[in-house]
């Protein structure tokens, strides 16, 4: 099956497939990005004359993680025929700034990216171009042991392969010249010169190094540039108009956007996204400015992480990836089965399989880069939709504002 071949639609227009039951005792699920007035309609339709009742509760919640996190501006949106549709904004697009962010702002949306390159390698497979059997050896002869490496364990980060962006000359490159396009080789030379952290298949690392090389797969078997094909298979076929992959050289972000902020630099936070006391309190009180860098080159992500969207756009993507439109339904139930605890011991813990993730009951990814955070996740069982996003990230405490959020959120939606 080809991408032109695949039927995706809006999803909201049609009942929630069977794929629903099959996977509802399965664990799987992710992050979010938002961005809305405070009484905007999800759908873009006239706004409801009262919110859904969760909201009232939950709201002010909300204003105290954006409040404590030193947030400048963040976003939520949540659809749910159940429950009711409902969406809000707080803050603004520049810090001490007087102009709100809207749910039409675009942002870094991180990580996220990792369930399109996955996506892409999966209709790879589903056209018979390449097996999650397969060594990486296969395509990339200079990956170390890699006949025992397959394109599976790269997708579920269960390769071993080391995780560059935690090398200190990387992070002090990145703080000093921050415009600097960064090739897909010379990351991987980063990330394939460590030693591995365990051998294939027997532990679990969170390394961009394998979405780094699954990009670079993607170019060798398309013959196209990573965008063209994440344009082609993902973007086109789910008409979403406000979703893009920019060119390594391309460090724009569509308008209208936040300026995005941090306070730690990159080496600073490398071993601890924690930082000193009096730095949280002085970015709490509103006193300390925060770095801007909205302009940071994102090349240094690549297929790990330089993905741009809206909040719209991540909650159709999201429904999407999820109930299995982009894919053939053998190899998408699989991708869903694949999803398992990411600690072996607490069947409770975040879940991870092919390029997909999993809080409680929803599926999705979060994703983060110095400046923004973001989260998308979809209950096919319950068909409900959860994103958020920050245009402050990390925190200063060390934590992701727009998971937190979400956590927020998805705690409300299933309360009792």
């Amino acid at each position: 099956m080809t991408a032109a071949e695949r039927s995706c639609g809006s999803r909201r227009a049609r009942p929630p497939g069977p794929l629903a039951a099959s996977i509802a005792t399965t664990a799987v699920a992710l992050l979010v990005v938002a961005a809305a007035p405070a009484d905007a309609s999800p759908g873009g339709a006239t706004a409801p004359s009262e919110d859904p009742a969760y909201a009232a509760t939950v709201k002010p919640e909300l204003d105290r993680i954006v409040e404590d996190l030193a947030v400048t501006g963040a976003a939520v949106l949540v659809r749910s025929p159940e429950l009711g549709d409902w969406a809000t904004t707080m803050g603004t697009r520049t810090w001490h700034g007087t102009e709100p962010v809207t749910l039409a702002d675009h942002v870094r949306i991180g990580s996220n990216t990792k369930t399109m390159t996955a996506t892409v390698v999966l209709q790879l497979v589903d056209e018979g171009r390449i097996g999650l059997d397969d060594p990486v050896s296969r395509y990339r002869p200079d990956v170390p042991n890699g006949q025992n490496i397959t394109i599976a364990q790269l997708l579920d980060m269960t390769s071993g392969l080391a995780n560059y962006t935690e090398d200190l000359e990387l992070n002090e490159q990145m703080d000093s010249n921050p415009g600097r396009v960064w090739n897909p080789e010379e990351l991987l030379a980063i990330g394939l010169a460590e030693p591995p952290a365990f051998p294939p298949g027997e532990g679990f690392l969170y390394s961009n190094t394998n979405y780094v090389l699954l990009g670079v797969v993607i170019e060798q078997l398309t013959g196209v540039p990573v965008e063209q094909a994440f344009q082609d298979r993902v973007f086109d076929p789910l008409e979403l108009g406000e979703s893009s992959f920019p060119a390594r050289t391309d460090a724009s972000i569509p308008q209208p956007h936040p300026r995005m902020y941090t306070f730690g630099t990159n080496v600073e936070t490398i071993d601890s996204l924690v930082l000193p006391p009096e730095v949280q309190a002085a970015a709490r009180a509103g006193t300390l400015e925060p770095m801007d860098v909205t302009d940071a080159n994102p090349s240094w992500g690549w297929t790990a992480g330089a993905g741009i969207s809206t909040a719209q756009d991540l909650a159709d993507y999201v429904e999407e990836l999820v109930d299995g439109c982009l894919l053939s339904p053998q190899l998408q139930q699989e991708r869903i089965a694949s999803v398992q605890p990411v600690d072996p011991d607490d069947p409770a813990s975040p879940g991870y399989g092919l390029g997909l993730a999993k809080f409680g009951p929803v599926y999705g990814h979060s994703g983060e880069l110095p400046g923004t955070n973001s989260f998308m996740g979809h209950d096919p069982v319950r068909d409900i939709t959860v994103v958020t996003w920050a245009s402050t990230a990390p925190a200063p405490s060390g934590e992701g504002p727009a998971v937190e959020l979400a956590k927020a959120v998805i705690a409300e939606l299933y309360a009792g």
